[in-house]
């Protein structure tokens, strides 16, 4: 599993490595990139954008759901700790 820093293609920002898991997504703006088959592998090689479209609960946490701008796949991954929790309530509201 790869857990590296990263700046966000979406909003520009430096995103920090995780610690407890593969960072996945960018915690200001919730964007993706599509490059995990299995979380933390970096094999996709589509490599889109992922924009949230939706959010999921999932056990005591939730998910965030994906579209990809290049391949229309959709695709989930459960949110972070350091999440925008703003964001996540906005976009779970439909109102993104």
């Amino acid at each position: 599993m790869i857990d590296e820093e990263f700046i966000c293609e979406n909003c520009g920002k430096k995103v920090s490595k995780l610690k407890y898991s593969a960072r996945d997504h960018c915690p200001y703006c919730l964007c993706s990139k599509h490059v995990d088959i299995n979380p933390g592998d970096r094999l996709n090689k589509c490599k889109g954008l992922l924009k949230p479209i939706d959010i999921e609960k999932f056990k005591d946490t939730y998910k965030i759901i994906y579209e990809c701008n290049k391949c229309k796949e959709k695709h989930k991954n459960i949110m972070a700790n350091d999440d925008n929790m703003n964001l996540i309530i906005e976009i779970s509201k439909k109102d993104y």
